[in-house]
């Protein structure tokens, strides 16, 4: 015979592991692409990165790194500070356009925002891309990042 509280534990245990395994589910809709640069925090055009809050756009034209720094269908990624040494890389295609009707529509951004200019979607870039406002349900793309105190690799 099983106990209230051992019935009671059990069902906690489910219902974290619930949550748990489905916090590790990928949202990701943009399709991978390979990403592997490095920024030199000690270049001028990446210097605006040393402080919280700032981005950058990388492309495949930047200091001609090609295809590993274009992010998919050659739309860009962001790079954002979003604390002392820690950044974030987000993909700059939308995934609700994406996800509606398969368009690669490249986010612009307005200082800690990124917004799509055909779905009028805004995504936290503080936040990890989540969006906050208009109809996406989706997060941007993420990439990896790490920082050795003057170079950020970008990667996935």
């Amino acid at each position: 015979m099983v106990t209230d509280s051992k019935l009671r534990f059990l069902s906690i245990i489910l219902a974290l592991t619930l949550i748990l395994s489905s916090c590790n589910k990928k949202n990701d809709v943009i399709p991978n692409v390979s990403v592997d640069f490095h920024i030199d925090l000690n270049d001028p055009e990446f210097v605006t990165l040393t402080g919280i809050g700032n981005h950058a756009i990388v492309t495949s034209q930047t200091n001609n790194w090609g295809a590993l720094s274009a992010g998919f269908n050659y739309n860009g990624i962001i790079v954002y500070t979003s604390d002392i040494d820690v950044f974030n890389a987000y993909d700059r295609t939308c995934p609700h356009d994406y996800v509606l009707n398969g368009a690669s529509i490249k986010v612009n951004v307005d200082f800690t925002i990124a917004v799509c200019p055909q779905c009028s979607t805004k995504y936290a870039l503080s936040a990890g891309g989540v969006p906050f406002a208009g109809p996406g349900r989706y997060p941007l793309k993420n990439y990896r990042t790490n920082f050795d105190g003057r170079y950020i690799r970008v990667y996935n």
